[in-house]
């Protein structure tokens, strides 16, 4: 059953990634639709893409492409760039048919102004220190891979699939400043724009809650969680992750 819903939000699908859950994400896109789509970074792995020793552009990942242009023509869609899609930065702001590229948005829904922003430019070690953020992302794929060898064993013992790598990778961020107090900081910047809310990505960690005054939203990834965010008509905001609308 499809469900109309006034916005979506989704973040770190990171197509050229071959850890990315594009089929999923398609599959999610088909079955919500909204009057506004807004991606919030780290669409398109560009990291890995330029990396890359194997192919891992996926025809699905195409497939993603065509969707966001066939749905465009009746959602408006605001795709903000993140470090991982950084190559946007030649372009915006752009905006061709139902589409606009931009660094960052004010968005503006029953009375609350939400800044719109991926969340790195937060992070000291990818605006700072670049060469380590990608050794850092290098690092980030290795334990993907052994997670799902992990996860591999523990279902066959009929034990739940379990996000070793997003808590290794939290803890690791954590220990070496990666993220230094990113919801406080990124709450206080949309404090500073003056709006009530913030919406970001980038940390691949799904979230609702008030920051000090701030409403912080972020929508997680399409890696992990696989999760975006909802908005219904009268301006309430929800978590959806794929999994769980599979199952309805």
């Amino acid at each position: 059953m499809q469900r109309h819903h006034k916005t979506i939000v989704l973040s770190d699908v990171h197509l050229g990634s071959k850890w990315s859950k594009t089929k999923e994400a398609n599959r999610f896109l088909r079955d919500n639709t909204c009057e506004t789509l807004i991606l919030c970074g780290d669409i398109i792995d560009g990291w890995a893409i330029l990396r890359g020793k194997k192919a891992k552009w996926k025809r699905r990942h195409t497939n993603f492409i065509k969707l966001l242009l066939d749905i465009s023509h009746d959602t408006r869609i605001v795709y903000v760039r993140g470090n991982h899609d950084d190559f946007l930065d030649r372009i915006i702001p752009l905006r061709f048919g139902g589409v606009e590229i931009v660094r960052d948005w004010v968005y503006e829904s029953h009375g609350k102004r939400y800044f719109v922003l991926h969340g790195d430019v937060f992070d000291r070690v990818t605006s700072r220190m670049s060469w380590l953020a990608r050794l850092g992302d290098v690092g980030y794929s290795a334990l993907l891979w052994f997670n799902r060898w992990y996860n591999y064993r523990r279902l066959k013992r009929g034990l739940p699939a379990y996000s070793l790598a997003g808590e290794v990778k939290r803890k690791v961020k954590a220990s070496v400043s990666y993220i230094s107090d990113f919801e406080k900081h990124i709450a206080e910047i949309a404090r500073h724009k003056g709006c009530d809310g913030v919406i970001c990505g980038h940390i691949h960690h799904p979230e609702i809650r008030m920051i000090e005054g701030v409403e912080y939203l972020n929508a997680g990834d399409w890696i992990e969680s696989l999760s975006a965010l909802t908005e219904d008509f009268d301006g309430h905001w929800a978590i959806r992750r794929a999994i769980e609308e599979d199952r309805k």
